[in-house]
């Protein structure tokens, strides 16, 4: 029997100062990994994806599919790197969404925002709690040939593995302290959906300690179960 998966070099990829990697970065820093940011909106440096063990792609507040911005055409070609030298991929969000994108899937305006924290029909209660899982998010995604869904909902996929990867919809990154964040940061998005901040807020204050435990079943079921699989078979659909 192989030894689980255990990343010692991990980028985590952030597209904006409110969206850092909260408490999936604490939870990789606890398993030894050695971690290196990259503020791809800022920062011009091309990173390999070769050199790392995990890639880890965060939220934004930009469409995965607009080469308008500049980073996100730059991501992408990261992305088509990684999964041709079979790195695992994790995308939260925004990442979730690139990662289907770079699989030939589509990334479209979803039929309704979801902002809160909300269930999801789950195909394996030991990869993904039904929730509540926290959601922040207005477009979504088509199922990339050759992915599996582990968990999804009305508006879409939630969760997909694709060889050693895995793209998720929702955040387990979040914590209290990235929710202040994100209220201060992007209130214009809460009032034009009708999101009451301070309920957002004390919902999140509450759901903390619970949010954080189903994350970790989360992360340990993806290195354990997917992350440490060969996936050098679906390399070639990815170019």
């Amino acid at each position: 029997m192989s030894a689980p998966f255990a990343p010692r070099r991990v980028l985590i990829i952030e597209h904006e100062r409110a969206t850092p990697a909260g408490y999936v970065e604490s939870w990789l820093a606890e398993h030894g990994s050695e971690i290196d940011q990259l503020r791809i909106d800022v920062e011009d440096r091309e990173a390999d994806a070769r050199s790392y063990d995990l890639i880890v792609s965060l939220g934004s507040e930009f469409s995965a599919s607009d080469d308008d911005v500049p980073f996100v055409e730059r991501e992408h070609r990261l992305f088509l790197q990684g999964l041709e030298a079979d790195v695992p991929i994790l995308g939260i969000c925004f990442g979730g969404q690139l990662l289907a994108r770079a699989l030939k899937a589509e990334v479209v305006k979803a039929h309704k925002a979801e902002i809160g924290w909300l269930t999801v029909e789950t195909k394996d209660e030991r990869a993904v709690p039904a929730g509540p899982w926290f959601q922040w998010h207005f477009d979504t995604f088509t199922l990339p040939e050759g992915a599996t869904v582990i968990a999804e909902n009305e508006v879409g996929p939630q969760v997909f593995t694709y060889g050693r990867s895995l793209g998720v919809q929702f955040h387990p990154e979040v914590t209290p302290e990235i929710m202040d964040g994100w209220v201060h940061a992007y209130r214009h998005e809460l009032n034009a959906e009708g999101v009451d901040p301070d309920e957002l807020l004390a919902e999140t204050r509450t759901r903390a300690g619970e949010s954080q435990a189903r994350a970790a079943v989360l992360l340990e079921w993806y290195l354990d179960s997917v992350a440490s699989a060969g996936g050098g078979d679906r390399r070639e659909q990815a170019r």
